[in-house]
């Protein structure tokens, strides 16, 4: 099994859960953070921006306000069979995917054991091997 993490746009919100229902999915977590990536911002670039008086109206306008400044994010967590990993990561790109920056992460990470709060039983994960 498999844990995907990803971070999205807020407006892609709606969106991104119906695609993961739609592609089977429909068991996620998804809560309101706050961040930004590491790409730093082009000094030169922002220079000329703010030269010439006013800042676009958009995601990268946005971002050259000022460097550190955190930006409201979606973050979205939910446990995959390892065969299905691809099938979830394409259906959250298909509709995330907007070519600018800031359109997301996603992360990927093994699942070793599972348990329920509720009974108290735990599992160990059997790792899904390529071939097999």
């Amino acid at each position: 099994m498999r844990e995907i993490m990803c971070f999205i746009r807020p407006n892609k919100v709606n969106d991104t859960k119906k695609a993961l229902a739609g592609h089977g999915f429909p068991a996620f977590t998804c809560c309101r953070c706050l961040g930004r990536g590491k790409k730093s911002i082009d000094p030169e670039l922002l220079n000329t921006v703010l030269a010439a008086g006013e800042l676009p109206l958009s995601p990268v306008g946005e971002n050259l306000t000022e460097a550190t400044r955190l930006i409201a994010k979606r973050f979205f967590t939910l446990v995959v069979d390892d065969k299905e990993v691809d099938k979830a990561v394409q259906a959250i790109i298909e509709v995330n995917q907007t070519g600018n920056p800031g359109d997301g992460k996603i992360f990927i990470l093994p699942i070793d054991e599972t348990f329920s709060v509720r009974t108290g039983e735990g599992n160990t994960v059997i790792a899904h091997k390529e071939g097999a």
